[in-house]
């Protein structure tokens, strides 16, 4: 684990596009390691795990890949990449009795596909978050879902000619006090190496930064996290001084700083999830480097 002395907040976690989908283990078991980070609890008090519940049959969901996040009734929220009616992803709740209501299932249209990323969840019970494709260019959507299942698309991503306000999201997206929500896409941008994003609560999206695939990053995996001086904070898979990603800070104005350049050596490299903050605001990050990877290009 690789710890950096600067201000931040918070930590999704993300796992590669590379994993085979249809791998028996990622099946899908919410267990109790997923209600305690839920709860922000560092770690179980013992090693028995408990499961929670169990994604049996594709209309339900299958292969949660991102978190759980929890309401103050205990209950517990997520997506499935796959699985639903159109077997395209569903928005699940599980309630304090292990059983599963799904919310919203994708039909790989314009709705969206392959939710990804974890959820948000805001004061009045509505759920956000991403799809990796789907939407009206078929490269990812932000979208909303009310308590009673009715869902929004916020945001189209490519709505431009050649992408530059993003494309394809993996990670959730934040909100701030004023209902913009904030995350990053893999693709699209300048040169498709990705973008940090600001979506405004009137529905208006833009790229704060386009990654450039040189020092300053490229292919952001995971979401971002938000200060109190409303800076964002996050990782990049690849690029950075040494080519395997970067821990990186982008301004309210849009103004990029590399906080951090994994080199790929003991401090490891390709970060897939994001950053987390202590008391103190250092960063840290968790770069794995555990499986090659074939190196990727921006468009010059």
């Amino acid at each position: 684990m690789t710890k950096i002395q600067q201000d931040g907040c918070w930590f999704p976690i993300g796992w590669g596009k590379d994993r085979p989908i249809h791998s028996q283990q990622r099946t899908g078991l919410l267990s109790l390691a997923c209600a305690l980070a839920a709860m922000g609890m560092a770690q179980a008090q013992t090693d028995t795990e408990t499961v929670l519940h169990n994604f049996a049959g594709l209309t339900r969901g299958a292969h949660p890949y991102g978190g759980v996040i929890r309401d103050p009734s205990g209950n517990l929220y997520g997506t499935t990449y796959s699985g639903g009616k159109s077997n395209a992803g569903v928005v699940f709740k599980v309630n304090t009795a292990g059983q599963e209501t799904v919310l919203y299932s994708f039909t790989g249209g314009a709705d969206g596909e392959n939710p990804d990323g974890s959820l948000i969840l805001d004061s009045a019970g509505s759920l956000y978050g991403t799809t990796y494709n789907g939407g009206t260019a078929r490269l990812g959507v932000v979208f909303k879902i009310s308590p009673s299942g009715q869902e929004t698309v916020l945001y189209s991503f490519c709505n431009l000619t050649g992408c530059p306000d993003g494309a394809i999201p993996h990670g959730g997206v934040i909100r701030d006090a004023s209902g913009n929500l904030y995350g990053t896409t893999q693709g699209g941008g300048t040169v498709d190496c990705g973008v940090v994003y600001k979506l405004s609560a009137a529905g208006e999206e833009a790229a704060l930064y386009s990654f450039t695939g040189g020092i300053d990053g490229a292919f952001p995996y995971a979401g971002v996290i938000l200060d109190s001086a409303g800076n964002l904070y996050g990782t990049t898979l690849e690029g950075g001084a040494g080519g395997v990603g970067a821990v990186f800070e982008v301004s309210p104005s849009g103004q990029e700083t590399v906080l951090y350049s994994f080199t790929g050596g003991t401090d490891g490299g390709q970060p897939q999830a994001g950053v987390i903050r202590d008391s103190a605001g250092n960063l840290y990050a968790l770069p794995t480097l555990a499986e090659p990877r074939a190196k990727a290009w921006c468009t010059s």
